[in-house]
């Protein structure tokens, strides 16, 4: 500008910035989502595709699905991606998500020891799996964290008439911890656990463990997404999260979905249905 020094235009720009609301300088959501998502790579191939169409960036906090519902509950996120219906379906009906949509799926699988003291491959369903298991009283490692894993351990051992935190401490060991780690406990350990099919794929760190079960409809692992609703938390930023669930549920983001893979094999399902 004519006559204006360069310090005071300087300063004069420093103030306008100051005074720009933070949503003008950047446009973020914040992503409640499951460790699962996040272990098994699923994120690092999704979002930039979506930043780059939008340029929304998501901000991902990786927790078990019973905390990330808790931390939504409270206006910490502006959408949540995670996997117990049940619960999504109780948060909305609670008033605190809109807008639910079923995104993708895969499924859980019991792994265990190459050696499988237990059994388990013998087994005709889930349910027997982990009687075996209970029988044997060999090891076995629970996230113990009311993630989705978490919670669909604890229907199938409803399911086979077994409590097992009876055992807490002996042979069934809560671990209060995210699947990667979870599965690195057992691997350390000889132990059986359950584990979502993404995360058990990206895994490394083997060592003997084996996948040993799978197949029962039981261990169906259905993902949904979810709005907070800006009734309960008016300061969400429900445009943007609105625009990562649209993309999620098109046809681009369900071909990005099934795009994604580890060692060539296909981790997540596409199935979008918006109720």
């Amino acid at each position: 500008m004519k006559g204006v020094k360069p310090r005071q235009l300087w300063l004069l720009l420093t103030c306008l910035l100051a005074a720009m609301p933070a949503h003008a300088a950047e446009r973020f959501i914040i992503l409640q989502s499951t460790t699962s998502t996040q272990n098994s790579g699923l994120f690092d191939f999704l979002l930039p595709r979506f930043t780059e169409r939008t340029g929304i960036e998501v901000r991902v906090v990786a927790v078990g699905t019973g905390q990330a519902l808790k931390n939504a509950r409270n206006g910490d996120g502006d959408a949540l991606l995670v996997h117990a219906k049940e619960d999504e379906l109780a948060f909305v009906e609670a008033g605190f998500g809109i807008l639910r949509c079923d995104v993708m799926y895969n499924d859980f699988v019991i792994v265990g020891p190459k050696t499988d003291p237990a059994k388990v491959r013998a087994a005709a369903s889930a349910a027997e799996a982990l009687t075996r298991i209970y029988e044997s009283r060999s090891p076995f490692v629970s996230r113990g964290d009311d993630s989705g894993t978490h919670k669909k351990e604890r229907q199938l051992w409803r399911a086979a008439g077994i409590d097992p935190t009876a055992a807490s401490g002996s042979w069934y060991r809560e671990v209060g911890a995210g699947m990667g780690a979870t599965l690195n406990i057992a691997a350390a350990t000889d132990a059986y656990t359950l584990s979502d099919r993404a995360t058990w794929i990206a895994f490394a760190n083997r060592h003997d463990l084996d996948l040993l079960f799978e197949g029962d409809p039981a261990l169906f692992n259905q993902y949904g997404i979810i709005l907070v609703n800006p009734e309960r938390h008016p300061g969400v930023r429900f445009a943007e999260a609105k625009a990562f669930r649209d993309w999620l549920v098109s046809p681009e983001g369900q071909r990005a979905i099934a795009a994604f893979r580890v060692d060539g094999q296909q981790l997540f399902f596409p199935n979008a249905s918006c109720e």
